[in-house]
């Protein structure tokens, strides 16, 4: 089974990686990077999943986004990519 991990800027510009693992609950698994820049790498974000019992799922790759806040020109960056747990299980 498949899951989607999320990589954003917050509203205060802090990095911070989610699983969506329900539509339901907002009560995700996360992992908040501390700091708003640089973006956290390909690497830092695989430690950061897996600390969290996830993997990347076969050939997934990251994909970004430019979202706009509507406040001045600021833009929120978020990244998405498929995950699965680290032991294969549901």
């Amino acid at each position: 089974m498949t899951y989607g991990a999320r990589l954003s800027n917050s509203f205060l510009g802090e990095w911070e990686l989610y699983v969506v693992t329900d539509g339901i609950s907002l009560d995700w698994p996360e992992h908040s990077f501390g700091r708003t820049g640089p973006v956290p790498t390909v690497q830092e974000r695989a430690d950061a999943l897996a600390q969290l019992g996830f993997v990347l799922a076969d050939d997934a790759e990251w994909e970004w986004q430019e979202c706009p806040t509507g406040v001045t020109d600021r833009v929120r960056l978020l990244a998405s990519v498929d995950v699965q747990h680290r032991d294969g299980a549901a």
